[in-house]
């Protein structure tokens, strides 16, 4: 039985332990899974574009365990010298964790002020980087990249994702035209603070807005894959949907877990209330069917399983609520956090003053 060795590449400082005058003021985080061929386009236009901005910036390459050459590829482009004020970096995963995973990794090892992460199949375009830093620039958290003319197929990717997004625009109130689009521009103290797991990197500004970030977006350009193709199948459209729900609950409910559950026994018991009246009506014939009444005994009819089915299911639902709320408070107790952010610090007169934003 043989084992794989993976090739290692020096670390890198992490943000917290860069001086505050050296930091990149942007920092782009690029996701990478076997996208060898777009790979050295994307590259050149990216660095072209950095290059003439009078920020220092970092771009990140996070390889989520790809098979095609695409790590030995990152690894060159990190080794090569780029111009002065742009620092490449390329992150190793141990194996294939999902984009969000390998987003999350890069937002981790991010140091700038702005992060913006982009896709590595060359259908988002380096030139629309400066145009969301103009936006954020103007007080916003997050500008949300808008694809309005979408180079992808209509049936299996567009036609979903607009169904999707007015799904969650309408279940969350924070109204996107295009959650799936990976440019976007963030404000890193606060992306930095979020923990992100499952397949949730889409959902980002609707954690942020739900913290009190400003939250906007801007027509950005969306180019057709030339290169490759696409590791989005069918099968992510199911997901998305059980996402919606899971979204719906954290945005709405979870730091108050029983009035969600609350509301579930409440439906269940106006079920078994319509469904108790509905037996007592058979019972006494007064339920007519096709002018006629109609009588039947509650034996006769499955509706006394129904009920007792709806009065298990309400029960059952307040105390599942009441766990979730234990479950809440033994989270923000035994992880010692709070259910609010803070946007700035004040200090009194008597020490330096200072205002630190987080």
């Amino acid at each position: 039985m043989s084992m794989l060795r993976e090739p290692m590449l020096e670390p890198f400082d992490d943000a917290a332990e860069t001086p505050p005058d050296e930091r990149p003021y942007l920092s782009v985080v690029i996701p990478v899974y076997n996208e060898l061929e777009s790979l050295p386009p994307l590259h050149r236009e990216l660095m072209e574009v950095l290059e003439r901005q009078p920020y220092p910036s970092e771009v990140i390459y996070v390889d989520d365990f790809s098979s095609d050459g695409s790590r030995e590829l990152l690894r060159e482009m990190a080794s090569t010298a780029p111009a002065a004020q742009v620092q490449v970096k390329a992150l190793y995963l141990r194996r294939n964790y999902g984009q969000t995973a390998a987003m999350a990794a890069g937002f981790q090892e991010s140091a700038g002020v702005v992060v913006v992460p982009m896709d590595a199949d060359g259908q988002n375009n380096p030139m629309d980087i400066p145009r969301l830093l103009e936006v954020f620039e103007g007080g916003f958290d997050c500008v949300s990249g808008w694809r309005r003319d979408r180079k992808d197929k209509a049936i299996s990717r567009k036609i979903p994702s607009a169904v999707a997004n007015r799904l969650i625009g309408r279940l969350s109130g924070v109204h996107l035209h295009d959650y799936g689009c990976t440019l976007k521009a963030y404000r890193g103290t606060i992306l930095r603070e979020l923990r992100l797991y499952g397949e949730m990197h889409r959902f980002i500004p609707l954690y942020l807005a739900r913290i009190g970030a400003r939250v906007t977006e801007l027509a950005v350009d969306h180019r057709a894959r030339v290169f490759g193709s696409s590791k989005y199948g069918s099968r992510r459209i199911f997901k998305v949907f059980l996402d919606l729900f899971l979204i719906r609950f954290m945005v709405r409910y979870s730091t108050r877990p029983l009035h969600f559950f609350g509301k579930t026994a409440l439906l269940f018991t106006a079920m078994l209330c319509g469904t108790v009246s509905l037996m007592v009506a058979l019972k006494y014939g007064w339920f007519r069917l096709i002018g006629s009444s109609y009588q039947a005994s509650f034996v006769q009819t499955p509706l006394p399983s129904l009920a007792g089915t709806f009065f298990v299911a309400a029960v059952l639902s307040i105390f599942i609520g009441i766990v979730a709320e234990l479950l809440v408070r033994v989270l923000f107790e035994s992880q010692n956090t709070v259910p609010y952010a803070i946007s700035a610090r004040f200090i009194s007169p008597a020490v330096p003053q200072r205002t630190a934003m987080r």
